[in-house]
């Protein structure tokens, strides 16, 4: 089975997250994404998120019925901080003989030299970077570059190459940049909202509104 993994603080978890991994899931050919909230994120230095129990709860609620989406909760069950290079050395010892691939923001990859053993990341997983362009497009090919650039300075500019697999660099395994729809919604401007009393019907599924009304979150 080919499967993608899709970690982050999901605080809370809204269209924008879903649209793009459904997104990616078709375009890469991927059986199954499967979305993971962390525990307690190493690189997220503001104050205190929603409880990683409710955390997880939104996101079940957000892929109940949706094919191609499923959510784990092994980074919540696992002690300590969530680093990824733990996440993806527990799929592929869960999936033997599968096909995993990292799926993160264009944001995230930038800032990958600073992640726990980043370069065995890239090693022994495909990782795929999600882009958002602009209504007029042409973000993409500014991503691919800023991609590349991040790679050609791990290693070296010229030894990072396009291939039918993406970005590929000696050592390391295939990095692509996959276009996914520009939906403006962040988990930030949701946390405002509801602090400030007003609507956040239709950024969220409305199962996901719901819980946070009732237990209160972000208030």
């Amino acid at each position: 089975m080919k499967i993608g993994i899709f970690g982050g603080t999901f605080d809370p978890v809204h269209f924008g997250h879903l649209r793009s991994a459904l997104e990616v899931g078709e375009a890469c050919g991927l059986e199954r994404v499967v979305l993971i909230p962390a525990a307690k994120p190493p690189h997220k230095g503001r104050g205190a998120m929603a409880a990683a129990a409710d955390r997880l709860r939104m996101i079940e609620l957000a892929v109940a019925g949706a094919s191609g989406l499923a959510v784990s909760d092994m980074e919540i069950r696992r002690a300590g901080l969530s680093y990824t290079i733990d996440t993806v050395r527990y799929f592929q010892s869960e999936s033997p003989g599968g096909e995993i691939a990292l799926i993160m923001g264009v944001d995230a990859f930038l800032e990958i030299e600073t992640w726990k053993s980043f370069r065995e990341i890239l090693s022994i997983v495909p990782v795929i970077v999600m882009s958002r362009p602009t209504p007029r497009g042409g973000r993409a090919e500014s991503d691919r570059e800023r991609v590349k650039g991040v790679l050609g300075g791990i290693v070296s500019p010229e030894a990072v190459v396009e291939t039918t697999k993406g970005l590929q660099a000696p050592g390391f395994k295939p990095v692509t940049v996959q276009p996914v729809t520009a939906l403006d919604i962040s988990s930030t401007r949701i946390r405002e909202l509801v602090g400030a009393g007003r609507s956040i019907r239709y950024l969220a599924p409305a199962d996901v509104v719901e819980h946070i009304r009732t237990k209160g979150l972000y208030a």
